[in-house]
């Protein structure tokens, strides 16, 4: 759709336009510096494979990273070789604030957790504006006391934050705004303003750095950058010589010292070494500020000293800062030798264009609390985009300059040691920018859809990464995420396909990530269906504790797990494979037999999931409606024995996501499709059931009419999985728990609405209780299917047992308005999300800050587990800027 909007919504679009692929100019830099390196599977090179005490965050500031590098509201090249960041000092802190401190899987009672406040305030997809926001706080920076707190609280407790330890009390703490505006591709307007909160004068200091990449140490490149600090001519700057990048200048305003160091790890600090193989460590700057050591980096003087290095800072002291009062620095990094006058008028110039052009791009219709909501979500989805590399086969042999590869690492059990062909160096859209700075499958496959609505070029361009070859295992399955690439998460990919390609209608698009797919989805039917039964193993899927069992585990005593969700996931598979082909189809009738193959796919699962499987049981049950997964074994006599699972949770609900509508274009421009599907139920007219048949179009649904009809009972049973704000992942008449048999173990769990009780995967997530976005949105857009065919005759009971009875399109729009109510002021003028944490005080300080964070409470709806995940709970900007509302319930009281 062509846009007629002002000149400065004009000049995004036009940005966006000319910046089709990844490398493209105006995406050369962006937000790509990841906010934690430490502690992730590629920097551990230890024997047990334990990666948050290989590299724990003490080493962080000492120590050289190997595949990435980290830092505080930072920016990175899209190879990330230079890296431009903010570091601070109060005064007070013992060492100096480079990096978000976080407590590791094993210190936090709740898993791993960031301890630290900051904000995604704006941004534009060409990364030409972005502004963040960092909280620092004027007392010594809590760190043993939040592992105290934390060591010292159990998992029916909640999780001890920042604010928790008083530092942040009468709000004293400076609120760091850093800001990033693009003159050109390659030159950064940066303005950082730190304004103190607080009721006393506070010293603060703050040292913006630039450092390369540390790709020389490994023994596998020799060759060796350098940044040039320099204060020849008046001028304070740093040139960056990079073999692949060419030269940058980062010029710096006023008269700041200017500190060089290099980027190589202190082993004798660290590892109590003879001596380093540097003169200069990573930690130079640090020790020099903070230690006062003055031999830990060279000092630029006042008339034209230059010194050289691979990291550098320019320390600027504000001591103090009065009340009220803010203090702003200035840089600007430029391509090449630099720029004239690079902190004349064209600085802001730049800042006031840029910013304009933010505002036309984002401008909405929306009201004002929805619009920033919808903005905050985006700002911080598309922040979160991060340089990925990682080369598993050198990973796992070691480099040739380091120790010897432990020999766990040449066992075929070591982790990703058949993932030997992943080697990637992409930026790629992370779940978090601290908890998971690393890919999962379906967690991108969710942020693709609302990226589609600002960045249609960059969402595309995600999904068909995942499933290029240096990535996607050749035998068709896509990596999971960075612990363990095997794992498996749901197929969610072909779907996100489909919602992308709507927003943007892209055939070659749709035609390259289909032909990926048929890849994956041999995986699956091959891999997980173990006995052909039609019946799948999916395992892990993502939904961590959900079971009673860890279903990753093979279960004892040959028991098999045969799992509803599984099942009902390649059902929907099949389905949406089959929509892609007869899309296709109608420009080249060559897929009209591919997408016969998927219907009869669905119709076989659909047949399965009912009467069939091992042991003539499905995943429906009868006696309650509902799905359950399902536990067999083969007896020595050849008899199977299966036996449900009777826990009501969301593996019961995602058979209602199986459903798709044939129109009628498909039987009139694809007849060779409708000759074969009336062929296959004339020859098995026991599968009509799973088709409804209504003025030329077709329904195919896992769950006919009745069984919808219960399942929907239970899903909007406020008593059960409808909370206040969206669907629970289990349903709340497990309130007092229950006991299920499972290979003939008995198991308890129950309803646990806010953080997990379970140390299972970690114990960081749970799916227990609480509301996640990504599903909601699945049953959200499974609704408005089941309206699009039924055109307001469906209509369900919303509540359960409230004798109000809605169309199955105003139970989709309800299930939204709960959803989207989770970040918008209740009658009390508080956000749901906020909860009891600290952003739920009346301090607008507080209060103008919206968080997205993992899930949310099932009875509160108070947000949970990584706080700054916009990732797929950014999905909330695409349910506020969908149009198929079909209008307010009590209009449709029947």
């Amino acid at each position: 759709m062509p846009h007629t909007g002002p000149v400065d919504e004009q000049r995004e679009r036009a940005r966006l336009a000319a910046s089709d692929a990844p490398t493209s100019p105006w995406r050369l830099w962006g937000p790509y510096l990841a906010g934690r390196q430490w502690g992730t599977v590629r920097e551990d090179y230890s024997a047990g494979g334990d990666a948050w005490t290989s590299f724990p965050f003490e080493h962080a500031r000492s120590r050289a990273y190997r595949w990435g590098e980290d830092g505080i509201a930072g920016i990175c090249d899209v190879h990330g070789f230079l890296n431009f960041g903010l570091a601070l000092w109060n005064g007070r802190d013992p060492i100096l604030k480079e990096r978000y401190f976080g407590l590791t899987n094993v210190e936090g009672n709740h898993g791993e957790d960031v301890k630290e406040h900051w904000w995604v305030t704006d941004g534009t997809p060409t990364h030409s504006w972005m502004q963040v926001v960092y909280r620092y706080p004027q007392a010594e920076f809590p760190y043993r006391e939040l592992r105290e707190m934390a060591s010292n609280a159990g998992r029916q407790e909640r999780e001890p934050e920042l604010a928790d330890t008083g530092v942040l009390d009468e709000n004293r703490f400076f609120d760091v705004l850093v800001t990033y505006a693009k003159a050109a591709p390659t030159d950064i307007c940066v303005e950082i303003t730190a304004t103190n909160h607080g009721p006393d004068p506070a010293p603060l200091h703050l040292l913006p750095q630039l450092w390369f990449r540390n790709t020389w140490a490994w023994g596998r490149d020799d060759r060796r950058p350098a940044l040039v600090a320099s204060t020849r001519d008046g001028w304070r700057r740093v040139g960056a010589e990079h073999g692949a990048l060419g030269r940058y200048t980062l010029h710096v305003e006023g008269t700041p010292t200017l500190l060089v160091t290099d980027n190589e790890t202190n082993e004798v600090e660290l590892f109590d070494a003879a001596d380093n193989p540097a003169q200069r460590t990573k930690d130079g700057i640090d020790r020099y500020v903070v230690r006062g050591d003055s031999k830990a980096c060279l000092v630029t003087g006042p008339d034209d000293d230059t010194e050289t290095g691979t990291k550098a800072a320019a320390w600027y002291s504000f001591d103090p800062v009065e009340p009220g009062e803010s203090v702003t620095v200035r840089l600007r990094l430029v391509a090449g030798d630099g720029h004239l006058d690079a902190f004349g008028p064209s600085f802001q110039s730049t800042l006031d264009a840029r910013r304009a052009d933010a505002d036309g791009f984002h401008r909405t219709d929306l009201d004002p609390l929805r619009a920033k909501v919808v903005r905050r979500a985006l700002a911080g989805l598309m922040w979160t985009k991060q340089h990925y590399r990682f080369r598993t086969r050198e990973w796992l042999d070691g480099d040739p300059a380091q120790p010897a590869a432990p020999r766990s690492r040449q066992s075929p059990h070591a982790r990703n040691a058949h993932w030997r062909h992943v080697d990637v160096a992409d930026v790629i859209s992370m779940p978090d920018e601290w908890e998971y700075p690393w890919f999962a499958a379906w967690d991108l496959a969710f942020h693709t859809v609302p990226l589609a609505r600002v960045d249609p070029a960059f969402a595309k361009e995600q999904l068909l990464l995942l499933c290029r070859e240096w990535l996607m295992h050749p035998n068709g399955q896509l990596p999971a995420y960075e612990w363990e690439f095997g794992d498996v998460n749901p197929p969610v990919h072909a779907w996100a396909a489909l919602q992308v390609f709507a927003i943007d209608p892209d055939r070659k698009f749709l035609a390259k990530v289909f032909h990926k797919l048929l890849l994956n989805f041999s995986w699956w039917v091959n891999r997980k269906d173990a006995d052909g039964s039609h019946l799948f193993e999916g395992g892990f899927l993502g939904m961590d504790n959900i079971g009673p069992v860890n279903r990753s585990e093979p279960m004892l005593g040959q028991w098999r797990l045969e799992q509803s969700d599984a099942t009902s996931w390649m059902a929907a598979y099949s389905l949406h494979l089959m929509r892609m082909a007869l899309e296709l189809a109608r420009h080249d009738d060559s897929y009209e037999d591919v997408a016969t193959k998927f219907v009869e796919h669905f119709l076989s699962i659909a047949e399965a999931s009912t009467r069939f499987g091992s042991g003539g049981r499905g995943i429906w049950d009868e006696e309650d409606g509902f799905c359950y997964d399902v536990a067999s074994r083969r007896l020595p006599d050849g008899a199977v024995e299966s036996k449900p699972l009777r826990v009501r949770s969301m593996v019961g609900l995602i058979p209602v996501l199986a459903c798709a509508v044939l129109e009628p274009w498909v039987f009139a421009e694809l007849p060779g499709f409708a000759r074969r599907l009336e062929h296959l139920l004339a020859r098995r007219p026991e599968l009509g059931s799973f088709l409804t048949s209504r003025d030329g179009r077709v329904l195919l649904s896992l769950l006919d009419e009745d069984k919808l009809r219960r399942v929907l009972g239970r899903m909007l049973d406020e008593g059960e999985f409808l909370s206040p704000h969206g669907i629970r992942s289990l349903s709340a008449a497990h309130r007092e728990g229950l006991e299920v048999q499972v290979a003939d173990q008995e198991h308890r769990m129950g309803y646990e609405p806010g953080e997990s009780r379970t140390p299972m995967f970690g114990g960081n997530s749970n799916w227990r209780g609480p509301v996640w976005f990504p599903t909601n949105a699945l049953l959200v857009e499974a609704l408005r299917t089941v309206e699009s065919f039924h055109g307001g005759l469906f209509h369900v009971e919303l509540p359960t047992r409230s004798q109000r009875y809605v169309t199955a399109g105003q139970a989709a729009d309800e299930l939204v308005r709960r959803l989207v109510s989770l970040f918008l002021p209740d009658h009390d003028g508080r956000r749901p999300a906020d909860g009891k944490r600290v952003e739920s005080t009346d301090s607008a300080l507080w209060r103008d800050h919206v968080t997205f964070s993992e899930y949310f409470d099932g009875d509160t709806g108070e947000g949970l587990g990584a706080t700054h995940q916009t990732g797929w709970t950014a999905l909330v900007a695409d349910l506020l800027t969908d149009r198929r509302q079909t209008g307010t319930i009590g209009a449709s009281i029947v």
